[in-house]
């Protein structure tokens, strides 16, 4: 079974750090949230608070097919000021593995080199601390094994394409029946308004 873990700062963007969770954990991927606090527990953006499953101290991303990080501020600058989080990034990348940014957090990606050369996406506004990047505007975009997300609109596409990767198109799909996200697909491609 995959393994994947994304890290959680104060200040994250709510959906896009829980909505991915959902979505890997209903299509059979063992996903771990990790704080960055010191404490099991975080706030986030907009001040819910919640426990993730384990303390950044306490975790080996040795066995991590995939490192996510959602956005939100000061939620993004967080996450790039944790060095820890930086060295995990970078040896993740180095091991040819797998690595999810959404919104404002590709900005670590930016900070620590990763994306030079690459087509990326963020959050409107964040695309200059994407250092070397193309930025794309696009809701996700793929470089290697590198993903960014658009932002909070974009989590369930980005988060649906993220599962696609280990457990493939066909479940992905029954997942998005089962979710109504097909439904909702369907009806934009009608022209109903939102």
């Amino acid at each position: 079974m995959a393994k994947v873990y994304e890290f959680l700062a104060n200040g994250f963007e709510e959906i896009e750090g829980l909505a991915p969770v959902d979505i890997l954990r209903r299509g059979g991927v063992e996903i771990k949230t990790v704080s960055v606090t010191g404490s099991e527990w975080v706030q986030t953006s907009h001040g819910v608070t919640i426990k993730a499953d384990l303390k950044f101290e306490d975790a080996d991303f040795g066995d991590a097919d995939m490192l996510m990080m959602p956005g939100g501020m000061p939620g993004a600058t967080n996450l790039n000021a944790h060095q820890g989080v930086r060295d995990a990034l970078m040896a993740q990348y180095r091991s040819g593995k797998r690595i999810g940014a959404i919104c404002a957090a590709p900005m670590v990606l930016g900070s620590l080199g990763l994306l030079k050369g690459k087509k990326a996406t963020c959050s409107p506004g964040f695309q200059k601390y994407m250092t070397g990047a193309e930025y794309t505007a696009a809701l996700y975009q793929e470089a290697g094994t590198i993903i960014t997300g658009e932002g909070p609109a974009a989590t369930l596409p980005y988060a649906y394409r993220i599962l696609s990767y280990f457990v493939g198109e066909k479940a992905v799909k029954d997942l998005q029946v089962k979710m109504q996200y097909a439904h909702l697909i369907e009806e934009a491609a009608k022209g109903v308004k939102f």
